[in-house]
Parts: C-alpha cells; structure tokens; sequence
C-alpha cells in the first residue's frame, strides 16, 4: 500500500466526480488539470498555488472544470526564470488552438521548466505518460517534432534554443552526442 500513492487516487477520483460545465467535461486535458490540482496539493512538484496562472484565469479553471471546495494547495519552491515569457509564447504558438486550457497548460509547464527535476515531476503530474498526453493534446504539432522520445524539458529548451539560434550541445546531432543517452533514457 502506498499512502500517497492512495491519496492522490481519491483526490483526482473526488475532483472529477464534480459536475463541470459542457465544455470542460469533454475535455481530454481535464484529467491532467486535476492531477496538476492534486499534485499541488500533495506538495508536488515546483507550482505555485495558481498553478503559474493569474487570479482570474485561476478561478475560471475552478469554477468551470471543478466546481465547489478548493483543494489546500501551497506554492510549490518554483522560481521566476529568464526565459518564461520566451518558453510561454513558444508553448503559445504551438497549441492546438482547440481550448482555453491549453492557454493555461502553457503558462504551467512554462512556469514548471524553472525545476531542477524531470518536467512531470517539476509540474507535479503522476507519471511522465501524463506529461506526454498533456503535450499531445495541448501542443501537438511541437509534440510531433519530439521523434526521438527526447525528455520533455531537455526537447522544450533544445527546441526554444534553436528557434533562437543557441547551440549548447556540442555534437551536430543527438545520435553522435556523448550524453545521447542522459536525454533519452527512461526516467525513473
């Protein structure tokens, strides 16, 4: 038995059983956004209590996607980095342009690349298939360039690196670079 493990299940079971409006009841990314909620609440993760969102587009994600009592959420040890507003208009500009909550997913994992863990650990999440469901629905043609399977936040800066003309990585190519495998690796 896994004390957390258990309690993150009856959270993100209470969470979803709320009534939703229409629109976020049919939204694939409402189970990420509880288990972000979750994550929170068990201290998880890098967030702070909003989630990195503004006081109204907070409220607008409790009232629509899960009405009633707030979860006891505290801000996370995430710290303001440089390059947010950069990894935010980048997240930006590859949404699916389908949902609001990709606009706040957006500003989430741009908040959460400011962690020293694997992103779906920094943003909280259960596991990494979370994290990838989060970025195939909410950013999938930025999702679609990861061919690799590279870790989320190291493709995120890679990426953000080369529109930017930033080349940190020593080899030409990932294939012939020594750390290949600290970039590729399944995350444990």
């Amino acid at each position: 038995m896994n004390p957390s493990h258990d309690c993150r299940d009856l959270l993100l079971a209470e969470l979803l059983g709320r009534p939703a409006s229409p629109q976020a009841t049919t939204d694939p990314l409402r189970p990420i956004l509880a288990s972000l909620l979750v994550g929170r609440s068990l201290n998880q993760g890098v967030l702070p209590a909003m989630l990195g969102l503004s006081e109204a587009d907070f409220h607008a994600l409790w009232s629509r996607y899960f009405p009633g009592a707030h979860l006891n959420l505290q801000d996370g040890p995430g710290e303001d980095i440089a390059e947010l507003d950069d990894l935010l208009h980048l997240l930006l500009e590859y949404r699916a342009g389908v949902r609001q909550s990709e606009v706040w997913l957006a500003h989430t994992v741009a908040y959460s690349c400011c962690g020293r863990n694997h992103l779906w650990q920094d943003l909280g999440l259960a596991n990494r298939g979370e994290l990838s469901t989060l970025m195939t629905v909410a950013f999938p043609a930025l999702a679609a360039l990861n061919v690799g399977d590279m870790k989320w936040k190291k493709f995120i800066y890679r990426h953000y690196c080369s529109k930017e003309g930033i080349y940190v990585c020593p080899a030409p190519s990932c294939s012939e670079c020594a750390d290949h495998a600290k970039c590729f690796a399944p995350e444990v």
